[in-house]
């Protein structure tokens, strides 16, 4: 017969022993201790947090034979032994993934008519229940919304957001957490004192870090240390888990950080060379990444790691910025992702690590892209505007930076990354006047972008909505119009960026631009500046 596996045996019995689900424990025994419980729940959350468990011991607690509420479940009458042994038969237990049709509800319909057994409620369990069909759910809501008074619906996802606005608004929601890598590993370490195991306190922390806060995970992952031996240490972990070492990691990093393309590859294949899983070889990198982005904010706090490894990072951190360190853990976050279908085993690895080495930022070289359109417009008659802009009738030049924006500027020409804040503030009005006097429409449009920053000689400017942004993109005659004028009036070449600012975030910057042409005017006409003592 086979042995039974730990998380079954091991799984929660009473309130007392489900780890980290205070929220929800503590309102279902409240609600047992005064005889308020709610005739539908819903519990929602990721895999292995214990929802299915919770939702036996409330079916248990319901229907103990206990005197004393306080202490129900009791896990000792005979109820709770006969739920305890799958024997209970006022205990269903439905798999929605399985049982998906509106047949398969009306035949629950029709029998949850029936009297209890021997329990006092019968406890519908339905795991997986976003699952059901469309046509099921219908079905069931009214059964759901007005059950008899012998029965209770335990619903269970962890997809909430397919569950029905009509089957929410019937139940009594509880989210379930992932459980602290902390809590699990306290979880873990009673199980090996309890199964005569020796474990190293690393190889637990690295048990339960895979498991990404799903404790079934990690007991399921113990379990299979166990069948290799009643001794783990963080060697056997790594190798029966397929993970590679910390120090595979390290390497890797520090060949991005400096665009060594040979050490980086060296890393990967030695790695996958080992027999490292390439999908959990890209996690363990994007969580490295993860790390060191806290650091290099400031939240070092929170890092749960050897004074070792922070040394390292801490190191590494210096040498890489905030916004290349984000596009990194972007592309190995999706090598992860696309590891699961691609044919070659390293090949997204590979791709990752040479896109994370290339200089493509904005601050640093602009990509520049023709897009040949014709421009079906007809050019201002004033000389001033057209010896600016010259508007072209055949191609226009676009540069499309690395994060997708898109860069507008004459033909030939290329921002000049001298060009600074201060210099766009002192010569916008006299930008907007030129356009101002060539097109009101154009200037018009002007009025309603915020200037927000000066990148690389490109002038980004920040629209309040969406459609706004993408009228004034789609017309590109305004925004090379626009890099020709400012230009013009600088003498130096400025790139236009359009972007998204939202209302509440608004720079002020316009508005100051606004007073301090106002405050020239005013001196220019003999005005003076007083000062309010006050």
């Amino acid at each position: 017969m086979a042995n039974q596996a730990l998380y079954r045996k091991y799984r929660p019995q009473v309130w007392d022993d489900v780890v980290y689900q205070d929220q929800v424990t503590r309102v279902l025994k409240n609600a047992i201790r005064t005889n308020r419980v709610a005739h539908a729940y819903l519990f929602s959350g990721p895999r292995g947090t214990g929802k299915t468990t919770v939702a036996r011991i409330l079916a248990r607690a319901v229907n103990c034979l206990n005197e004393d509420l306080e202490n129900r479940p009791c896990d000792q009458c005979a109820n709770c032994v006969a739920v305890n042994n799958g024997q209970f038969l006022d205990l269903i237990e439905i798999d929605a993934a399985s049982n998906t049709s509106v047949d398969d509800i009306r035949e629950l319909r029709d029998k949850i008519n029936f009297a209890p057994g021997v329990g006092r409620m019968k406890v519908y369990i339905i795991d997986e229940v976003h699952m059901l069909s469309t046509a099921a759910f219908n079905a069931l809501l009214k059964t759901l919304e007005e059950p008899p008074a012998h029965a209770m619906f335990i619903l269970a996802t962890t997809e909430i957001h397919k569950i029905p606005a009509t089957v929410l608004s019937r139940c009594q929601h509880h989210e379930f957490r992932r459980i602290p890598v902390a809590e699990i590993v306290r979880r873990l370490t009673k199980i090996c004192n309890d199964e005569g195991v020796t474990a190293d306190e690393a190889a637990l922390t690295l048990i339960a870090r895979q498991a990404t806060g799903a404790m079934r995970d990690a007991i399921s992952m113990l379990d299979q240390m166990t069948a290799a031996g009643n001794n783990i240490t963080l060697a056997d972990a790594q190798e029966i888990l397929g993970i590679a070492t910390n120090q595979s990691v390290v390497d890797l990093t520090d060949a991005i950080i400096s665009r060594t393309h040979a050490g980086g590859l060296t890393a990967i294949h030695a790695a996958l060379d080992a027999g490292t899983d390439p999908r959990q070889f890209a996690r363990q990198t994007v969580e490295y990444l993860r790390q060191l982005l806290m650091l290099k904010m400031g939240t070092a706090d929170v890092l749960d790691v050897t004074a070792e490894v922070r040394e390292t990072m801490a190191r590494q951190s210096k040498n890489i910025e905030i916004d290349r360190l984000v596009d990194v853990v972007r592309i190995f976050n999706q090598a992860a992702t696309d590891s699961r279908i691609d044919w070659h085993p390293g090949l997204n690895l590979e791709l990752a690590f040479a896109e994370s080495c290339e200089e493509k930022k904005v601050s640093e070289q602009v990509v520049k892209v023709i897009e040949k359109e014709v421009v079906k417009t007809v050019p201002p008659q004033s000389g001033a505007i057209a010896t600016a802009a010259a508007p072209v009738d055949k191609d226009l030049e676009e540069n499309i930076a690395y994060v997708q924006s898109r860069i507008f500027i004459r033909k030939g020409q290329t921002p000049d990354p001298t060009v600074t804040m201060k210099d766009i503030a002192a010569n916008w009005g006299a930008a907007r006047k030129l356009i101002r006097e060539n097109d009101a429409v154009l200037e018009a449009t002007m009025a309603r972008a915020d200037l927000l920053e000066v990148k690389n000689g490109v002038l980004y400017l920040g629209f309040p909505r969406e459609t706004i942004k993408k009228k004034v993109e789609e017309n590109h005659r305004f925004l090379v119009w626009t890099s020709a004028a400012i230009s013009k009036v600088l003498g130096k070449s400025v790139g236009i960026c359009c972007t998204i600012q939202e209302p509440s975030a608004r720079r002020s910057f316009n508005n100051d631009v606004q007073q301090s042409e106002a405050l020239a005017a005013a001196l220019s006409m003999g005005g003076k500046v007083v000062v309010d003592k006050k």
